[in-house]
């Protein structure tokens, strides 16, 4: 009767080290380039769990002569290899020798290069295993102090092996074999027990090296589910430190404590972490929704990003009787925004000026009209002059009214007289107003899309879209003004809309909010627009429209028109 198998401990999440299948391998060539060298001597071990488990090795005919200088070293003569099979009949043997294994090799680029070159000139695939150089490795586990060469030779005298290296392939890659045994010894002191630690391990610099704190804090990432959702990292009076998602919450947060995490900011954040606080999510949008939550309730100072949802930058117009552009932070019935800066929408702010003719200046003007003189901008015939009582509150209205169709995708008239004025710039080559208008307009029309897009998902009282989860199954999200309200699966076999059914009735109540996204916070919006515009996702219940004559469709103009590297980031 079989053995069950035995349950994965903490440390063997990944692919133990004790289940891991070593070749351990050393060639001998005739110098040293791939390219125009040959092989000449194969020594290879198979080892898994500390024992030998196979052996290979052989001369090789080159089919040249070998060098006086290889003589010297190796001991390897012409004469020696002339009776010795030809590499193209010992390297099936090899490859399947191979197969399957993890590649060791002091030095291992050098030895990997010969067999895919090797490979490449006689017709065979490369495997491409994973490639672990034991020199490497052994700079990432010794102190120079320790081990001030880890030319193999050396760490052989260091550990005290049993087989010397000589310079010949089947002593090397046995002095090879324990010197990977007592480096293994070595890092699961460590707490390195999986084989992708150690390939990372193996990669990286000191600099880099994870710190005995950071490993000894492996802890807190016991009985982390491997499931879809959000991780938090609390310190010692409990506060949360960073917010972070993942597809697989054991390996993302396992990752923390090990050679694969480099920033510096987070190294330190997971020496002050006492512990890890999971939530589980149904897919990955319902845990990118919720980790932009909780870093708005936490606000962690690890977290570089999201911290402040609902901050922005709106254009808007005023609450007067002949109203005037302002730029705001709190989002109005019929804004425009959010932008990251007070000067983005300050630029857009005077870019509707020139495609709308609203007054410009700062005065509050009664409804009866002003009494002071007209501007410049009245002779220019950009101003009606409501300030000097020569246009009626009436006779203001169509400018406000302009602006409102622009804003909400209504009527995208004014973008084409925006337009027709660069081109007649450029025609009369004045390229320098050209260029900076046309740059204008494409910011814009940028923001013009944007908005438009986020407005018109959060107008939706209620969507319901589902999305292949690609196991036959599928992902479900219920949308409520722009807001995440429920998220499930369905998975391979289950009926969905019984799941969907049940998810709209247990669905979160969305309470809106002022502006044109109903209160919803604008990041949370565009993850939700992003969902249901790709990947395949399906509208299952409810409407959904965007305006057909807004700014989206300048998008193309302004992508052609503006320079790449301010474009901004579009839905």
């Amino acid at each position: 009767m079989t053995a069950p198998p035995a349950q994965l401990s903490f440390d063997e999440l990944g692919t133990p080290l004790r289940e891991v299948t070593f070749v351990v391998l050393d060639l001998e060539t005739t110098g040293g380039s791939a390219q125009r060298d040959s092989i000449t001597e194969i020594g290879a071990f198979k080892v898994r769990g500390g024992e030998r488990i196979g052996e290979l090795s052989t001369l090789v005919d080159p089919g040249v002569g070998i060098p006086p200088g290889i003589v010297a070293l190796t001991g390897i003569t012409t004469a020696m290899v002339q009776s010795a099979p030809p590499l193209p009949a010992v390297l099936p043997a090899l490859l399947e020798f191979l197969r399957g294994s993890v590649l060791v090799a002091h030095n291992a680029p050098f030895d990997s290069g010969f067999l895919r070159a090797a490979c490449e000139r006689h017709g065979h695939a490369w495997p491409r295993p994973p490639v672990l150089c034991t020199a490497r490795l052994a700079r990432a586990v010794l102190t120079r102090d320790e081990a001030p060469s880890v030319r193999l030779g050396a760490l052989a005298r260091h550990f005290g092996t049993a087989t010397t290296p000589d310079h010949r392939a089947p002593a090397d890659a046995a002095a090879t074999v324990e010197v990977l045994h007592h480096l293994l010894e070595r890092i699961g002191n460590l707490g390195v027990q999986s084989l992708e630690e150690l390939l990372a391990m193996a990669r990286d610099s000191a600099p880099h090296r994870p710190t005995t704190a950071q490993r000894r804090k492996r802890v807190l990432a016991r009985g982390v589910p491997s499931a879809p959702g959000v991780y938090l990292f609390r310190g010692a009076r409990d506060e949360v430190l960073y917010v972070g998602t993942s597809g697989d919450l054991a390996r993302r947060v396992r990752s923390y404590f090990t050679a694969g995490e480099r920033r510096r900011r987070v190294r330190d954040m997971v020496t002050l972490a006492e512990r890890v606080e999971t939530v589980v999510c149904a897919h990955a949008l319902e845990a990118s929704v919720r980790e932009l939550r909780l870093i708005a309730a936490h606000r962690p100072r690890y977290n570089r990003r999201s911290r402040n949802p609902h901050r922005g930058w709106w254009v808007a117009t005023t609450v007067e009787p002949f109203p005037r552009l302002t730029v705001v932070t709190t989002p109005r019935e019929g804004a425009l925004g959010p932008f990251g800066s007070r000067r983005a929408a300050t630029t857009a702010a005077e870019t509707l000026l020139d495609a709308v003719p609203l007054r410009g200046c700062t005065l509050r003007i009664p409804a009866r009209g002003g009494t002071a003189g007209p501007c410049v901008l009245h002779g220019l015939g950009r101003c009606g002059a409501p300030c000097a009582g020569l246009q009626s509150v009436d006779e203001y209205a169509p400018a406000v009214h302009a602006l409102t169709r622009l804003v909400e995708g209504r009527d995208a008239t004014a973008i084409g007289r925006l337009a027709d004025v660069v081109d007649a710039l450029a025609a009369r080559e004045r390229f320098e107003d050209a260029a900076r208008r046309r740059d204008r307009l494409a910011g814009l029309i940028t923001a013009l899309a944007r908005t438009q897009r986020l407005a018109a998902l959060a107008a939706v009282e209620e969507l319901v879209g589902a999305r292949p989860d690609g196991r036959g199954g599928w992902e479900v999200a219920v949308l409520r003004h722009g807001r995440l309200a429920a998220a499930g699966v369905a998975p391979r076999g289950t009926p969905p809309m019984p799941v969907i059914d049940a998810l709209r009735l247990g669905a979160t109540t969305v309470l809106t909010g002022p502006g044109p996204l109903h209160g919803a916070p604008p990041e949370e919006v565009r993850l939700l627009h992003r969902w249901l515009a790709t990947g395949g996702t399906r509208l299952v219940h409810g409407h959904w429209a965007e305006p057909a004559r807004g700014a989206p469709s300048w998008e193309a103009w302004a992508a052609r028109a503006r320079p790449l590297e301010v474009v901004h980031d579009r839905l």
